[in-house]
């Protein structure tokens, strides 16, 4: 189509109804990369509090950034003080035999659940921005830690390096969640999406709660592997080493931890009883045990603890090869593990009382607590969902709820560790099995596979992964398959067909919407992402399916020649240098074959790129419109001017004439 042909048909009819895209004014290289470093690492525009106070006031408030404890303080009232010594009380129930128990699991001395539940919240507490996140040890965390350390040091032959491996790996975690929340790089834990959340922390409480057999069978030799194969085999390879007096006990105990569960969720008034269900086994199981003296029968208890706050574990941290590597892919696993825990934890419970925090300082506030902790003999702690729950249901207002549980542990440690000695171990490994049956969510795989296949996968791989492989292997697969998802999304997104909606200037999706037409002589499609190197090539022979699929429907049914090719680029938010060529080839390709391209509503950086590259020149300003309605009525109105001024000629020949 000529230009003297264009202007000639533009003069008879109205142009100033037809709105043209504008080119956006030019804006400075820095500026422009500013912008998109602002809005990549300060979404939320953190520094907006600081603009127009005076330096005083600005100290203020970056000390109350860091320290959020100095904003809520000074409002805290008595009110507030009763509830959450009431939540503070609760969750120190929970805490002390659960921390007992995960200490055990992850092959660390018992003490160290103590020490890990007392200094960790006292740091949170002051530098944390959820008021219902209650700190402590974790299942998940403690066994990725067992099996990661377990496969360099023997936590039975080496205890004193494995302990120190424990700390020197808690250290770099805690250094690695500092620096992502200082660096606000919070969005690579997003990396984690929900299914494979799902599926790893199923994989992981099945694999949690098959160890716990050694205990509650009463087994002193077990493997070291975390895999099912391996645990299934070292339990039916003793079957002569079992003790019926210890299996008997821990189904006991099961069961009543799971039935006080269960009363607690049904009535949600008496929550306490399942918080104080776990402390009540181990007075129970203590008390039996004390008196039967089922030690001399088969039955395991934990012995001496050792009286006493935490001890400086400074000068225990492992610097030094060959031991140094393996406590830093340990940390860098577990802390990124514990981070997304945390962070989806502390979101959750928010969102129930709706008010907002922010995911950087809570990196900030657990690598803290973290990096404190591992100079005070505590291994790696987040935010537990069990305890958390138990802490939201006590009705805690703030943080110091963590507060009051430190002193109720700090007690516990100078005064009531001997009272631990008769504990017997299969019912730290009941508490710990109730626990971890509450991880395994299949009502939310189900969920998965009746909306997303995909994601049901990534959960299922995620779960498989850790059941048959190890933890690790479940991570990398969950990790790979959701990356595998958005770069597949990238590299072949999704292109569609539009048609108008009977009586309507809409047009829609066909595929969606089967009562919407095409309009004769006109393919109308939309790019759904985008624009990149990845995608380019798979977009151009794409769009060239759709219209030798549309040009063999004319030909079947004998309509209107395909005259224009419309693309819908609203979606299409950016454009590489790739994504340019794309287009400039597949604008001679079109050339070649008689058809006109016209775009609809570029974007303001693809119009600006386009415009650079002189795209815009080479297509015509005068084949780029606002909406899809106006690129079709001047498509219609201009092939229906053509038809009246060669009534004679063929369509094909006129059109190539005209172009």
């Amino acid at each position: 189509m000529g230009n003297g042909d264009y202007d000639s048909y533009s003069s008879g009819m109205n142009v100033e109804s037809v709105h043209r895209v504008a080119i956006p004014p030019p804006q400075p290289f820095f500026e422009s990369l500013k912008y998109s470093m602002k809005e990549t690492l300060f979404p939320d525009d953190p520094l907006r509090k600081f603009k127009n106070q005076p330096a005083s006031k600005k100290l203020v408030l970056a000390l109350q950034h860091f320290l959020p404890i100095l904003e809520w303080g000074p409002k805290y009232t008595l009110p507030f003080l009763k509830s959450d010594l009431i939540a503070g009380i609760t969750i120190a129930s929970l805490a002390i035999p659960q921390g007992i128990s995960y200490a055990k699991l992850a092959n660390l001395p018992p003490i160290l659940g103590l020490y890990s539940s007392f200094i960790p919240p006292l740091i949170y507490a002051m530098m944390g921005s959820s008021r219902d996140l209650a700190v402590g040890t974790v299942a998940v965390g403690s066994l990725l830690m067992a099996s990661m350390l377990g496969r360099e040091v023997s936590p039975t032959e080496n205890p004193t390096l494995f302990l120190h491996l424990a700390f020197t790996a808690t250290f770099f975690a805690g250094l690695l969640q500092l620096s992502l929340g200082l660096f606000r790089l919070g969005f690579i834990v997003d990396f984690l999406s929900h299914a494979a959340i799902v599926g790893f922390m199923g994989g992981a409480a099945t694999v949690v709660c098959l160890q716990q057999l050694k205990s509650i069978l009463g087994l002193e030799k077990f493997t070291h592997k975390a895999d099912v194969v391996s645990v299934m085999n070292s339990v039916f390879s003793q079957t002569h080493e079992w003790r019926w007096e210890s299996a008997v006990l821990g189904c006991c105990f099961i069961f009543f931890l799971l039935v006080t569960r269960y009363f607690s969720k049904r009535q949600p008034k008496f929550f306490w009883v399942s918080a104080m269900a776990p402390l009540t086994s181990v007075i129970l199981g203590s008390i039996l045990v004390y008196l039967t003296h089922a030690e001399k029968h088969g039955v395991q208890v934990i012995g001496n603890l050792k009286k006493g706050l935490n001890p400086p574990s400074a000068t225990d941290l492992v610097f030094v090869s060959p031991y140094m590597g393996t406590a830093i892919k340990t940390g860098l696993i577990t802390g990124i593990i514990a981070l997304a825990e945390g962070i989806a934890v502390g979101r959750s419970f928010a969102m129930f009382k709706n008010y907002h925090i922010d995911g950087n300082k809570e990196m900030i506030a657990i690598g803290t607590m973290n990096i404190f902790g591992s100079l005070t003999s505590c291994y790696l702690t987040t935010g537990p969902f069990s305890r958390s729950a138990v802490n939201y249901n006590a009705g805690c207002k703030t943080a110091a709820s963590n507060i009051v549980m430190s002193i109720a542990v700090m007690l516990t440690l100078l005064f009531l560790t001997p009272l631990f000695h008769y504990t017997p171990l299969v019912v730290l490994s009941a508490i710990i099995v109730s626990a971890m049956l509450g991880l395994i969510d299949y009502q939310a795989a189900i969920h998965l596979w009746k909306i997303d296949k995909f994601d049901f996968l990534v959960c299922f791989s995620a779960y498989i992964g850790v059941v048959f492989g190890s933890v690790e292997i479940g991570l990398v697969l969950a990790v790979a398959i959701s990356v595998l998802r958005v770069l597949l999304f990238i590299a072949r997104p999704r292109t569609f067909v539009l048609g108008n909606i009977p009586n309507s200037s809409a047009y829609r999706n066909v595929e969606h919407y089967p009562n919407a037409h095409h309009v004769p002589g006109i393919l109308i499609l939309e790019i759904d992402a985008p624009i990149y190197f990845a995608n380019a090539s798979y977009l151009r022979e794409r769009i060239t399916r759709w219209i030798n699929e549309e040009e063999e429907k004319i030909k079947g049914a004998g309509s209107t020649s395909l005259q224009y090719v419309i693309v819908d680029m609203t979606a299409v938010a950016n454009i590489d240098t790739s994504g340019i060529s794309m287009l400039e080839e597949f604008k001679k390709s079109v050339d070649r074959t008689g058809l006109q391209l016209v775009l609809v509503n570029p974007g303001s950086e693809v119009t600006k790129k386009l415009n650079k590259s002189k795209f815009l020149d080479e297509i015509g300003h005068k084949w780029v419109y606002v909406t899809v309605e106006e690129a079709v009525g001047v498509c219609s109105s201009f092939m229906l001017h053509t038809q009246k001024a060669n009534p004679m000629k063929d369509e094909s020949e006129g059109l190539n004439n005209n172009i």
